[in-house]
C-alpha cells in the first residue's frame, strides 16, 4: 500500500510543481500589471523582461512590456516589444495600432512597401490564424478529404460520388493551404532576420570595421533586415529600399 502511495505522489508531482510555476507566473504578472497602473514603468519592466527570460514567452507580455517601454520614453524598445507580440499574434489589431503610434515618434520616416494585391490578400489570410491553428486545419482537411475520396471511389450513388468528388478537391486544396500557412509562419516564427535599432543613431558601414567608409546614417526605431549574421561584433543590414551596410551587433536587437 505505501508503495502504491509513494508511486501516485511520484506521478503528481510535475503536475503541483507546473501548478506551483503558473501561479508564481499569475502573481509576477499582477505585481507587473499593478506597477504598470500605478505609474511604476521602470519596475513594470524589470519584472515583465524577468518573466518572459524565464521562458514565458506571449504576445500578451511583449504587448505590456512594449507599453511600459513607450510609457518611459524609450521608443525603441517599445516598438521591439510590439514588433515580437506581432510576430505570435499577427491578426491583433491593438498590437499594430500602438506599433504605429511609437513608429510615429521615431527620426526615419519609412513608406510602406507596396506589394501586389494578391499577395497581400493571401498574407491577411494567413495572418488571420496561429501556426498552430493552420496546423490543425490542415490534419482536419486531410481526414475530410479521405473520408470524401474514399466515399467517391466506393459510392454508388452517382450525385453522391460527384458531391464527395467536389469535396475532396476542395478539402485536398484546403489542407495544401493550410499546411504551407503553418509552415510559413514556424519559419517566420523561428527564422528572425529582422532587427530594430536600439542605438539613437548608428552608422552603416562599407566594411565591418570602423575604419570603413560612412554610407548611411539610421535612428532607434529603424526596423532592419539582417543579410550577414556570420560576424560577433557586426551585422550586415538591408534596407527596404535595398541599401546595404555593417553596423555593430550591439547597436540593434533582434525581433
Amino acid at each position: 500500500m505505501n508503495k502504491i502511495i509513494y508511486i501516485f505522489l511520484l506521478c503528481a508531482a510535475p503536475m503541483f510543481l507546473h501548478a506551483g510555476e503558473a501561479s508564481a507566473l499569475g502573481e509576477a504578472k499582477i505585481a507587473a500589471d499593478s506597477a504598470y497602473v500605478n505609474g511604476n514603468y521602470s519596475e513594470a519592466i524589470e519584472i515583465y523582461e524577468q518573466i518572459i527570460a524565464d521562458e514565458n514567452e506571449s504576445a500578451d507580455l511583449y504587448y505590456n512590456l512594449g507599453n511600459a517601454y513607450y510609457k518611459a520614453d524609450n521608443i525603441a524598445k517599445a516598438i521591439l516589444n510590439f514588433e515580437r507580440a506581432l510576430l505570435l499574434s499577427p491578426s491583433d489589431d491593438d498590437i499594430k495600432f500602438n506599433l504605429e503610434l511609437a513608429r510615429s515618434k521615431t527620426v526615419d520616416k519609412v513608406a510602406p512597401t507596396h506589394k501586389f494585391f494578391l499577395v497581400s490578400w493571401i498574407e491577411s489570410i494567413v495572418n488571420l490564424l496561429g501556426m498552430h491553428t493552420w496546423a490543425v486545419a490542415a490534419v482536419v482537411a486531410f481526414i475530410i478529404f479521405l473520408a470524401t475520396a474514399l466515399l467517391f471511389l466506393f459510392g454508388k450513388n452517382i450525385v453522391m460520388r460527384k458531391a464527395c468528388f467536389a469535396v475532396a478537391l476542395v478539402s485536398l486544396f484546403a489542407t495544401f493551404f493550410a499546411h504551407m500557412s503553418a509552415l510559413h509562419l514556424y519559419h517566420y516564427l523561428t527564422v528572425r532576420n529582422d532587427a530594430i535599432i536600439v542605438q539613437p543613431s548608428v552608422t552603416a558601414k562599407s566594411t565591418p570595421s570602423n575604419s570603413g567608409t560612412d554610407l548611411f546614417v539610421i535612428h532607434e526605431g529603424r526596423k532592419v533586415k539582417i543579410s550577414d549574421d556570420s560576424m560577433r561584433e557586426w551585422k550586415e543590414i538591408e534596407l527596404e529600399d535595398g541599401n546595404v551596410g555593417w553596423v555593430p551587433t550591439a547597436s540593434l536587437e533582434n525581433i
